[in-house]
Formats: C-alpha cells, sequence, structure tokens
C-alpha cells in the first residue's frame, strides 16, 4: 500500500517519452546562462600564462555547476511525469534559480558569489526535499533524499566561499562542486540506505536523448548568436564578412559531425540498452565535453569576427582550436557508446589540428579559422565517403546491456 503513495508521480508506460513544452521553456534560462559563460570565456582572450589557467579554471567551475543543475532536471523529468503538478512546479522552480545563476554568472565570483550560491542550493538541497515528499510513502523516495544529504553536505563549502574572502572562493568551490560531482559518480551511498547509482535508474530513454539533443542544439544556437551579434555590432568590411561566413560554416560542421550519424541514433540507442540508465550516465559525460566544446568554440568566432588578421595571441589557440579539437575527441566517445567502435574521421580530424597547431601559432586568426573548418569539412567529408554505398548502420553500443532484471529494486 506504502508504494503505491506517490506512484502517480513516477513516468507510467504509456508516456509518449518525447521532452515537453515546459521543459522546452525551461530551456530557455540556459540559453541566456551558456550566453553568460561564452561571455566569461571571452574576457580571457587578452590573458596569458596562469591569469589564463585561473581565468579558465574560474569559468569552467561556474559550467560546471550549470550543467550539474541542467543534467539533473533532466534526469527527473526522465523518472518523473512532467505533466504532474507538483514535478511542473519543481521545473519551473528550477527555471527560476537557473535564471538568477545566469544573471549573476559574470560576476559569481566577485561580487555576485552570494546569490549565484543561493540559487544553486535552491536546487540541489530544497529540490530533492520537496520530491522526496511529494513521494510519500513510495521506495523511490530514498533516492531524493540520498540527493539532499549530500547536497548538505557540500553547501557549507558553497557558503564558506560565497561570504569568505575572494582569494578562497575559487578553492573551496572546487572543493563543494568535486564533492557534489563525486555523490553523482557513487550513487550518494548513505550507512543506512546504500548507494543509488544512477546506471540502475528506471529513466524513459527516449526522453534522455531528446535532452542530450536539444541541449546541443542550444549550444550551437549560442554559438550562432555570438556569430550575429559580434558581426552586427563591427565594423562592416570584407575581412569581417568572410570571417562571419567561416564561422558560420564552421558550427554546421558540427551539426552535421555530431548527428551524422551517432548523435541521430540516441533514440535507437537507448532502446536497444538492456539498462539505458547506464547508457544515460556515460552520455552525460560526453554531451558535458560536446557543449563545453561547442562554448569554447563560439569564442573563437568572436576572436576572429573581431580581428581577422590581427596579430596572434597565446590565448586565442585555446578557442579557435582548442575548441574544435575537444569536440572531436566527445566526438569520438559518442560514437563509441553508439556504436561501439571508432571510425577513422574523427581521428584523422584530430591529428591533422594537432599538427596545424605549432603553425597556427604564427598565423592569424582568420588563417586559423578556416583551417578549422577544412578540417572539419574533411572530416564531414570522409565520414560520408566511408557510408556511401552500405546500408545504414545501427547502433551497438557495448554500455548498458544488463538486462532489467540486473538493476536495484529501488531504482
Amino acid at each position: 500500500m506504502a508504494a503505491g503513495r506517490g506512484a502517480e508521480l513516477l513516468r507510467p508506460p504509456t508516456s509518449s517519452g518525447r521532452a515537453t513544452f515546459l521543459e522546452l521553456f525551461f530551456d530557455l534560462a540556459f540559453v541566456v546562462a551558456l550566453t553568460r559563460v561564452s561571455q566569461r570565456f571571452a574576457t580571457l582572450s587578452d590573458d596569458t600564462g596562469w591569469a589564463l589557467v585561473t581565468g579558465f579554471g574560474r569559468t569552467l567551475l561556474l559550467f560546471l555547476a550549470l550543467w550539474l543543475v541542467w543534467s539533473h532536471t533532466a534526469w527527473i523529468t526522465s523518472r518523473y511525469e512532467p505533466e504532474q503538478p507538483i514535478i511542473q512546479a519543481v521545473v519551473v522552480g528550477t527555471m527560476f534559480a537557473g535564471l538568477i545563476m545566469a544573471v549573476t554568472l559574470p560576476r559569481a565570483m566577485e561580487e555576485r558569489a552570494l546569490p549565484f550560491t543561493a540559487a544553486y542550493l535552491m536546487v540541489m538541497v530544497v529540490r530533492p526535499v520537496v520530491i522526496a515528499a511529494a513521494l510519500r510513502g513510495h521506495p523511490r523516495r530514498l533516492v531524493p533524499i540520498r540527493l539532499a544529504v549530500w547536497a548538505s553536505a557540500s553547501a557549507p563549502l558553497w557558503l564558506a566561499g560565497a561570504l569568505g574572502p575572494d582569494r578562497l572562493r575559487l578553492p573551496l568551490w572546487a572543493a563543494a562542486l568535486a564533492v557534489d560531482y563525486l555523490a553523482w559518480a557513487l550513487g550518494w551511498p548513505l550507512p543506512w540506505l546504500g548507494v543509488s547509482k544512477v546506471g540502475r535508474w528506471r529513466i524513459e530513454g527516449t526522453h534522455l536523448a531528446d535532452r542530450y539533443q536539444q541541449m546541443f542544439l542550444i549550444a550551437l544556437g549560442e554559438s550562432i548568436l555570438v556569430i550575429g551579434v559580434v558581426f552586427s555590432g563591427a565594423d562592416y568590411s570584407a575581412e569581417r564578412a568572410a570571417a562571419f561566413a567561416v564561422a558560420f560554416v564552421t558550427s554546421a560542421l558540427l551539426w552535421r559531425i555530431y548527428f551524422y550519424r551517432a548523435g541521430l541514433l540516441l533514440t535507437q540507442a537507448f532502446g536497444r540498452a538492456g539498462m539505458p540508465g547506464r547508457l544515460g550516465a556515460v552520455l552525460e559525460r560526453t554531451h558535458l565535453l560536446i557543449v563545453l566544446s561547442v562554448l569554447v568554440t563560439a569564442v573563437g568566432y568572436e576572436l576572429v569576427i573581431d580581428h581577422p588578421f590581427g596579430q596572434p595571441r597565446p590565448s586565442w589557440l585555446l578557442f579557435v582550436v582548442g575548441g574544435p579539437m575537444l569536440f572531436l575527441v566527445a566526438r569520438m566517445r559518442l560514437e563509441y557508446e553508439v556504436f561501439g567502435r571508432v571510425s577513422r574521421p574523427p581521428m584523422i580530424g584530430l591529428v591533422a589540428l594537432l599538427l596545424f597547431t605549432p603553425a597556427l601559432a604564427r598565423w592569424t586568426p582568420m588563417a586559423g579559422l578556416s583551417v578549422v573548418a577544412g578540417v572539419l569539412a574533411l572530416v564531414a567529408l570522409l565520414d560520408a565517403l566511408r557510408s556511401r554505398g552500405q546500408p545504414l548502420e545501427g547502433p551497438a553500443s557495448p554500455i548498458g546491456r544488463e538486462t532489467s532484471g540486473d538493476r536495484d529494486s529501488e531504482a
């Protein structure tokens, strides 16, 4: 009888599994957030040495906090029925907190540290308590209880970083974020409750595939926004127009390489996985890298459109070349997770960029981005030629092949 209480919040077998309009509305807050992350990265374009490393680390930390909020929400709506009023209220509340994090992010490491932290903790601590209360006597309530306990354990580090001296903020927040991510990886273990690893959760795989694809498109949309805003605000010239065109082509190639064909088959890969939760957990880390790579690449667009033939700087290689290189690495991970193998085209592209990097350090930003676009075009072409005349390949993921009988009874 107790197990039946709160069961109405769980996704029923008849659920379509597709992302709802509410979730697409929720993503609007993260459009703003990703734009702010990109802007923080862009402020590092003149930095060198340790200043570049620490500046990049600060922005990366803020991005990882945002990603944790978004990914937890995606898993919540993959496990629970998003049409239920309480789940809708949770999503809207998370959206508001995400928007607060987004608007405070440009100065979150400075004077806006406290509101950023308060919004983050509202999601990480309060949200699972609300869900646990709504589940009432259902056994699945133990999962959000674990989340709340672990988030409460890292909360003092977040608050100490927000309220303490500026010089301690980065190490304290890095430690807090490490606790949050470690808890996610270990399954939020508690002495009296054990663990609940996400790989054994019962989820709607179709929904999670939708959410990962949509987040990639949001990041790609942010890069298009950067291209348009920077070019429209700069003095028009043939050089900037050429940079604008090459930047757009680069984004189009990123889209093509992602979706052909690994990104396109995420839904089928989840459908064939005996334990879709395990596949979803691995894909979550891969898409973190993919989204980060697109944001970093977008900063490169801004640098090139602003100064297409300016003097090369040590930092611009990190964005113009480093972003696409990270994308190719993440794309190889994605290909393995969907097909169980890695094809040669992305490896060739990665090696080519590595070989070009020493020369690109001496070339103009426009030349660097043009080389990147050419290498990505080669990857896309080789991928198409490899598949030409061959039957369409289906997913054969080596991850999550266990049967549903292997799942935790509490998952």
